[in-house]
C-alpha cells in the first residue's frame, strides 16, 4: 500500500461518519439554508470545531451563490477545496540540517513511539541520527526509548532516571556535532499541567540548543492523539502558548472517526501537521499531506 493508500486507510472511520451522513443529507434536501445548517452540523460531528465549520460553511455558501451552483455534487467538491485551502493556513516547516527536533505532548499520546518511527523515517532518508532521552521524569522512559532507538538503528544518549534533561540535550548536541550528525531527536516529559515548570525545562534546553549548536536548526513538535479530537484541540493551544510550537505530529489517526479536528488545528491555531502517524509499525509514518487527508475524510 502506497503513502496515499495509509492515510486513506487510516481515515477510514473519520470518512465513514462523514460520508454516510452526506449521502442522507444529499437524498432528502436541496440546496438552501436547511442543507447548510445540516452540511454544518456533519463537519461538527466530525470534530471540526464550531467556528471553523461556521467559516467553512459561510465560504461555501459565498462561492456557491457566486457561481450559481445548484449541483450537490459541486459543492461536496467545494467542501474538498475549502478544508483543503483551510489545511493550508499553516505553513509546514521545511526540515533542514542539521536539525534538532524536540518533540512535546502529554503522557500517553504516543511519544516514545513516535520517535522510533520518526528515526527511522530519517534513516530511510540516509540521515544519521541521534536520540536524547530527556524524560527523565518518567519511570522506564529512557529504556523504552532505547528499545525503539535499537529498532530504528540509531544512536542514544540517556543519563540516570532523575538527572537533568538539559544535561542530557547538552551531551547529545555535543556528540551530534562532533560528530556531524544529521538529526537530535529529543525526547521530554509529558507535563502538561505542571505548565511553569514545563516551560521552564523547555526553554532551558532551548538555551543549551542555541548556545551549543548554534548551526543546528531547532525545531519544537507536539505529538498529539488523534482519538481524543476536540482535546488534542486544547493541548496544541496550551503547548503553543508555552513554547512556540512549529508543528504538530499526529499519532492513533487510525484510530479515530472524528479526524476533523485537524481541520480546525490548521485553521484556527495556524500550527500546520507535519507528520501523521497511520499504524503501529515502525514504518507507519509519514510527511503530512493537505490533499490526501482532505480526499481521507471526504
Amino acid at each position: 500500500m502506497g503513502l496515499f493508500g495509509k492515510i486513506i486507510g487510516a481515515l477510514k472511520k473519520t470518512r465513514d461518519n462523514i460520508s454516510s451522513k452526506l449521502s442522507a443529507l444529499f437524498a432528502k434536501n436541496k440546496l438552501g439554508d436547511e442543507f447548510y445548517d445540516e452540511l454544518e452540523e456533519i463537519l461538527i460531528s466530525a470534530d471540526i470545531s464550531v467556528t471553523t465549520a461556521e467559516d467553512i460553511i459561510d465560504q461555501i455558501r459565498a462561492e456557491a451563490k457566486a457561481e450559481k451552483l445548484k449541483d450537490r455534487e459541486f459543492v461536496v467538491n467545494l467542501l474538498k477545496d475549502v478544508i483543503e485551502d483551510t489545511l493550508c493556513e499553516a505553513e509546514v516547516p521545511e526540515i533542514e540540517y542539521p536539525a534538532v527536533i524536540m518533540l512535546v505532548g502529554v503522557n500517553g499520546v504516543g511519544k516514545t513511539t513516535t520517535i522510533g518511527k520518526l528515526a527511522n523515517y530519517f534513516v530511510r532518508e540516509k540521515k544519521s541520527v541521534t536520540v536524547a532521552a530527556a524524560d527523565t521524569f518518567r519511570a522506564a522512559a529512557a529504556d523504552q526509548l532505547t528499545v525503539w532507538a535499537d529498532r530504528a538503528k540509531v544512536r542514544i544518549v540517556k543519563h540516570e532516571e532523575g538527572s537533568d534533561p538539559s544535561a542530557v540535550v547538552y551531551d547529545a548536541v555535543s556528540s551530534a556535532k562532533a560528530k556531524k550528525t544529521d538529526v537530535v531527536i529529543v525526547d521530554t516529559a509529558g507535563r502538561l499541567h505542571v505548565k511553569a515548570n514545563l516551560m521552564e525545562e523547555l526553554k532551558k534546553m532551548n538555551r543549551v540548543v542555541e548556545r551549543d549548536y548554534p548551526e543546528a536548526h531547532f525545531y519544537k513538535l507536539l505529538v498529539l492523539d488523534a482519538t481524543t479530537g476536540q482535546n488534542a484541540l486544547s493541548q496544541a493551544r496550551l503547548f503553543n502558548e508555552a513554547v512556540d510550537l512549529d508543528g504538530i505530529v499526529l499519532t492513533k489517526l487510525d484510530g479515530t472517526a472524528k479526524g476533523g479536528f485537524v481541520v480546525s488545528l490548521c485553521g484556527e491555531l495556524k500550527i500546520p501537521v507535519v507528520f501523521v502517524g497511520t499504524g503501529e509499525k515502525i514504518d507507519d509514518l509519514q510527511l503530512f499531506d493537505a490533499e490526501e487527508f482532505t480526499e481521507g475524510i471526504i
